[in-house]
């Protein structure tokens, strides 16, 4: 049942005591899965009834605990990492659910072991099919906060632009590098992307302490390298945007220069008009011939000339 259905579910129930839904129904109010089987609810009576699916167990709650949503009782996270101890992939999720709602979590705790300078960085481009990838990096004020600051991903074209500009002024300091479609087709992406990273990060006018990443890992002592940390981290968030916003402009003046390639559109990435484009009007220097669609095109033709 998806958060609709579950909500529809409990409205269409008179209830006349107290109630708590718990387990994956819990979890989908929450946002922390996306549907469930069943409504568990849990009330104060010491009975167990059973109501087309819904479950109506006995527990004892903080109601500290408890969380409004749509009117109804929501176990919280807390609760649930209790009810979910022996399940491993759920205790995944809740843990991902509680980062990303707290994004200064990783900030907090470096700031309580000493590290005061901590720099975020991230990269934006190792998908397309042409030009550099960009890292950049940031160190922002302690317990620094910009209301919706997230992935870059997820922000809009004119949020990324806005945040671009909000970070530039308030960090601490901030570095940007970019690396090359020549570079990364000599030492492959990944590569390029820590290359890019190193360099963002040692070219910082105030050096950090400490360096948090995004899932990557650095080879330097003092770093951390977080799954999805570019949702889970405002410092990196802040890396994500100025990596993301400078790429795109990057992308935007290759498109005043090859009009035809459409490049402010797709940002070089393999999208099926991108790959209608380069079949019809050839590979520029631009582009990364280690990539399996451009070095297949370039084989395919070069076959092709020989058979001339």
């Amino acid at each position: 049942m998806k958060k609709k259905e579950i909500t529809n579910k409990l409205k269409s129930i008179n209830l006349d005591f107290e109630y708590i839904i718990t387990f994956d129904s819990a979890l989908v109010m929450l946002g922390i899965k996306k549907e469930c089987d069943y409504i568990f609810l849990s009330c104060n009576k010491t009975d167990i009834k059973n109501f087309d699916n819904i479950v109506f167990i006995n527990n004892n709650y903080d109601i500290n605990n408890i969380v409004k949503i749509h009117n109804f009782n929501v176990a919280n996270e807390n609760i649930l990492l209790k009810m979910y101890a022996d399940d491993k992939n759920t205790l995944k999720l809740i843990y991902n659910y509680i980062e990303s709602k707290d994004n200064h979590h990783y900030e907090n705790l470096l700031n309580n072991k000493g590290y005061n300078l901590i720099a975020g960085t991230d990269e934006a481009g190792r998908g397309p099919l042409c030009g550099p990838v960009v890292a950049a990096a940031v160190i922002l004020p302690k317990g620094y906060t910009l209301e919706g600051l997230t992935d870059s991903k997820k922000l809009t074209e004119k949020q990324r632009e806005k945040f671009f500009e909000i970070i530039k002024k308030d960090a601490i300091s901030y570095s940007i590098s970019v690396i090359d479609n020549k570079k990364i087709d000599e030492i492959n992406i990944l590569e390029a992307s820590r290359l890019a990273m190193n360099e963002a990060v040692n070219t910082l006018h105030i050096q950090p302490d400490f360096v948090i990443t995004d899932a990557m890992d650095l080879h330097k002592s003092q770093s951390l390298g977080i799954i999805k940390g570019d949702a889970k981290s405002i410092t990196i968030a802040a890396a994500s945007v100025l990596a993301k916003v400078t790429r795109d402009h990057i992308m935007d003046e290759y498109d005043k220069i090859y009009p035809k390639y459409e490049f402010a559109k797709h940002k070089g990435y393999p999208t099926k008009r991108h790959l209608e484009i380069i079949n019809k009007y050839g590979i520029l220097d631009i582009y990364r011939t280690s990539y399996k669609p451009v070095r297949d095109l370039l084989e395919r033709q070069n076959n092709e000339n020989l058979q001339k």
